[in-house]
């Protein structure tokens, strides 16, 4: 009898879109992603940011116009930025986020999710995500959970879905989970910046939200932001997030830490976040901006490898692009 001899050709696998299609491991889906947006309470018409090609500082009205764009986009969920006009050493003026929240909310009902960021970077006049101590050399890390905790409370009760905590303070998620729930706010879902490192890829949003920490004796957020030589730091926080009461977990930047987005998404069975944060964006835009790369195709990409490493949901300053890119991609 003739021996048979059988060839493993992985190629056929690949031979046309329609297989391609239907054995890809990754779908992608733009409801799975959310749209950052900045709501500068200084400004009188919307501002374009620099280095982030599309993107806007807004005002009231121009934010409100540019949602019903991105509802027609496909767009749904948001993560909101304030960007308050003046500054405070112990913030407690937040009228201005509130009354952003409460319009979205009457003009959009449920139709659209709101996260809200909660960090005290861009109401200090220091920069600092916290309350610094007496001395200027140290973040106050329980008076700074009081004050997240109670302005995480003032963002839910003016409508927001989600608060996003992104201030890396010890304990945060369990003080606004304890006070929004004690409040009647247990409806109210948490995605925690649980693993955001010390980057140098913030550059652009800090402009916009006019949040640089260079102007106090504590120049940078090294003591309470990641480092990015301490992936167990990361993990560890991730996991403590989770027990704390965080709904959502999320890496940021994204296209750097996918390892530890693996990581995470290994050890913890609750949505992961991934924010494709601003200079990362600016930095893939300024390639398309000289030829290097095909815009379309180089997100995609990218948000396909964020997907694989374990993302569930994406953050990305694209995202009003994604429901047509997708249906328009070419496997």
């Amino acid at each position: 009898m003739a021996q048979l001899h059988y060839s493993i050709n992985r190629r056929r696998l690949r031979v046309s879109e329609h297989v391609r299609e239907l054995s890809a491991g990754i779908q992608l889906n733009h409801r799975a992603f959310l749209q950052p947006v900045f709501a500068d309470a200084s400004l009188a018409e919307r501002a374009a940011l620099k280095h982030m090609p599309g993107i806007y500082s807004e005002t009231e009205e121009s934010l409100l116009r540019g949602m019903v764009k991105d509802i027609q986009s496909g767009v749904r969920k948001f993560l909101l930025f304030p960007v308050p006009s003046e500054k405070q050493a112990v913030p407690s003026q937040f009228d201005f986020v509130t009354r952003v929240l409460q319009r979205v909310r009457a003009e959009f009902g449920q139709d659209v999710w709101v996260a809200a960021d909660a960090c005290l970077c861009a109401y200090t006049p220091h920069g600092h995500c916290g309350l610094l101590d007496a001395t200027g050399t140290r973040v106050d890390n329980h008076a700074s959970v009081d004050c997240l905790a109670n302005y995480a409370l003032r963002l839910a009760q003016a409508g927001a879905d989600c608060i996003a905590p992104s201030d890396m303070m010890d304990g945060r998620v369990s003080a606004i989970r304890n006070l929004l729930n004690a409040e009647g706010y247990d409806q109210v879902s948490i995605l925690s910046y649980s693993a955001k490192f010390s980057s140098h890829w913030y550059g652009p949003f800090r402009d916009a939200c006019h949040s640089s920490p260079g102007k106090s004796a504590l120049g940078n957020r090294k003591s309470y932001q990641l480092s990015p030589a301490n992936a167990e730091d990361a993990i560890l926080c991730a996991l403590r997030d989770a027990e704390e009461g965080a709904d959502m977990l999320m890496v940021k930047p994204a296209g750097w830490y996918m390892d530890i987005l693996l990581r995470i998404r290994e050890q913890v069975n609750l949505p992961i976040a991934a924010y494709h944060v601003s200079g990362e964006y600016a930095a893939l835009e300024q390639a398309v901006g000289i030829g290097l790369l095909d815009r379309e195709r180089a997100h995609l990409e990218l948000w396909t490898a964020l997907k694989r490493a374990g993302a569930d949901i994406i953050i990305s300053y694209a995202a009003r692009n994604a429901k047509n890119w997708i249906e328009q991609q070419n496997f």
